[in-house]
C-alpha cells in the first residue's frame, strides 16, 4: 500500500502548485539569483586586451582551461570578474572537511551541532579567501607573462584583479547560501548546474557544426548521442535507487488499548554521496593547473612542465587521478552525511530494530556494513559514468559540456530540485487537508 506521503504525491496538480505562495517566491528568488550569476560572467575583468586574451585562450579550450570555463559557465573564456568561479570555496572546503576528521578540535566542533557547524563554516570562509588569493594572483601573474594580454602590467593590475576574482568569489559564495537558505535546492550545486546549463546549447550546436565540416563523422555523432541519452537514463535510475532496510516498533500499550507493532524503512541512497564527488575530483584537478595553464609551458622548470602535461584533460594520469578522486570522495562524503552509530541509537531510542539484528552497536555494524557495499557500487557507478564519456571526449574533440561530468552534474541536481520542489508542494497539501478537518472540527461543534 502506497504511503500517504506518496498518495499525497501522486494527486499534486498546479492548483496545488498555484495555491503555494511560498514555493512560488522561492522559486522567483532562485531564477533571479542565477540571473545575477550569468550577468556576472559577462562583465570583463579591467585592463585586459580582448583580443588578444581570446586568441590565447582559443590555444588551451581543450586543456584543463576548458575544464574551468565549463565550471564558471563561460567566465574563464571571457575573463569575467566570476572568472575564479565558486571552486575556491570548494576546495576550501575539501581540505575543512579533511580536517574535521584528522584534528580533535576541530572533530568537536563538529559533535557540538548548530553552533559548531556556523564555526566550521567559518574557518572554510577564511580558506576560500586565502585560497582564491592565492588563485586570483596566479592568474593575473599569468596573464602579465602573456604576449599583449594586459594593457598596462604591474602591480596595480595584480592588486585590482586579485581584488575583482576574489570579491566575485565571495560573492557567489554568499549567494549560493542566500539560494539555499532562500530558494530553492542547493545554491553552491545550482550555481555550477547553471553555469555548465548555459553551455550545452552551444557545445550541440559545436558539435553538429563539426559534423557539418566533416571533422565528426555522422555515424560519430549519433553515437555521441546515444551514450549521453544512457549515460542519463544511468544516472536517473542509480540516483534514485535505494536499499531499505526493514525497521520494527514492538506493541505498545496505550491506557487499557494494545496498538500492533508499526514497521517501516531505513531507506539507504544507493549513491549517497551525490554529484559532491564528481564536483570535489574536478575542483582538486583544477587547483594546481590554474595558474600554470596561463603561464605556459615555456616559463615552467622541466619537471612542473612534464606534470602539467600529464595532467592534461584526457590524459592517461588525468583519468586515473581522477576516477581515484572520484571513488576516495564517494566513500570520504558518505562517511561525512551518514553516521550508522547515530542512526542505531536513535532507532533504539524510539523502540525500532531490525529484525534479527540486536539494537545499539550491532546494528550500527549492520548498517555500516550494507552502506558500505552500496557504497562500493555507487563508486564504480561514479567513476564510470564521469570517465567513460570523458575517454569519448577526449578522443572524439567534441565540447567538454557533453562530457560525463557534466551531465552527471545537471541531471543529479536536477532530481534534487525537483525533489524539494515536490516536498514543498507536499507540505503544502498537507497543511490544506490540516485547515479542511479543522475547519469541519469547528462545524460539527457548534
Amino acid at each position: 500500500m502506497a504511503s500517504a506521503a506518496e498518495q499525497l504525491a501522486s494527486n499534486l496538480n498546479f492548483s496545488t502548485f498555484a495555491k503555494a505562495e511560498d514555493l512560488k517566491k522561492r522559486l522567483w528568488f532562485t531564477l533571479a539569483a542565477l540571473l545575477v550569476y550569468r550577468l556576472g560572467t559577462h562583465i570583463p575583468l579591467p585592463g585586459l586586451n580582448p583580443e588578444a586574451y581570446a586568441a590565447a585562450f582559443k590555444g588551451q579550450s581543450g586543456g584543463i582551461l576548458g575544464l574551468f570555463n565549463m565550471f564558471s559557465g563561460g567566465a574563464v573564456e571571457r575573463m569575467a570578474i566570476f572568472a575564479l568561479g565558486i571552486m575556491p570555496y570548494i576546495s576550501a572546503s575539501i581540505i575543512v572537511q579533511l580536517m574535521t576528521s584528522v584534528v580533535p578540535a576541530l572533530e568537536n566542533l563538529k559533535k557540538e551541532g548548530e553552533q559548531g557547524r556556523k564555526i566550521i563554516n567559518q574557518y572554510t570562509r577564511y580558506g576560500t579567501v586565502l585560497l582564491g588569493t592565492l588563485q586570483a594572483y596566479g592568474i593575473a601573474v599569468g596573464l602579465e607573462s602573456g604576449q599583449g594580454m594586459v594593457v598596462d602590467p604591474g602591480w596595480f593590475f595584480r592588486i585590482s584583479t586579485v581584488v575583482t576574482l576574489l570579491g566575485g568569489t565571495m560573492f557567489l559564495m554568499w549567494l549560493g547560501e542566500q539560494i539555499t537558505s532562500r530558494g530553492i535546492g542547493n545554491g553552491i550545486s545550482l550555481i555550477i548546474f547553471a553555469g555548465i546549463a548555459a553551455g550545452l546549447p552551444t557545445a550541440l550546436a559545436h558539435t553538429l557544426e563539426l559534423g557539418r565540416t566533416g571533422a565528426l563523422s555522422t555515424v560519430l555523432i549519433l553515437l555521441v548521442i546515444v551514450v549521453a541519452i544512457a549515460v542519463i537514463a544511468l544516472i536517473v535510475f542509480v540516483e534514485r535507487a535505494q536499499r531499505r532496510l526493514l525497521i520494527q516498533y514492538p506493541k505498545r500499550q496505550v491506557g487499557n488499548r494494545m496498538f500492533q507493532g508499526d514497521t517501516s524503512h531505513l531507506p539507504l541512497k544507493l549513491n549517497t554521496s551525490g554529484v559532491i564527488p564528481a564536483i570535489f575530483a574536478s575542483s582538486l584537478l583544477l587547483l594546481p593547473a590554474t595558474a600554470a595553464g596561463f603561464a605556459g609551458t615555456s616559463t615552467l622548470p622541466g619537471w612542473a612542465t612534464t606534470i602539467v602535461s600529464a595532467l592534461g584533460h584526457g590524459q592517461p594520469l588525468y583519468m586515473a587521478l581522477y576516477g581515484a578522486l572520484i571513488a576516495f570522495f564517494a566513500f570520504f562524503y558518505t562517511a561525512i552525511v551518514f553516521n550508522p552509530k547515530d542512526t542505531a541509537d536513535n532507532l533504539k531510542k524510539h523502540g525500532g530494530f531490525i529484525p534479527g539484528i540486536r539494537p545499539g552497536e550491532r546494528t550500527a555494524e549492520y548498517i555500516d556494513y550494507v552502506l558500505t557495499r552500496i557504497t562500493v557500487i555507487g563508486a564504480l557507478y561514479l567513476v564510470f559514468v564521469c570517465i567513460l564519456p570523458e575517454i569519448l571526449v577526449a578522443q572524439t574533440g567534441i565540447p567538454l559540456a557533453l562530457g560525463g561530468t557534466s551531465l552527471l552534474i545537471v541531471v543529479s541536481v536536477t532530481l534534487d530540485t525537483v525533489a524539494q520542489i515536490q516536498g514543498h508542494l507536499i507540505a503544502q497539501q498537507y497543511e490544506g487537508l490540516i485547515k479542511k478537518s479543522k475547519l469541519r472540527g469547528g462545524k460539527r461543534g457548534r
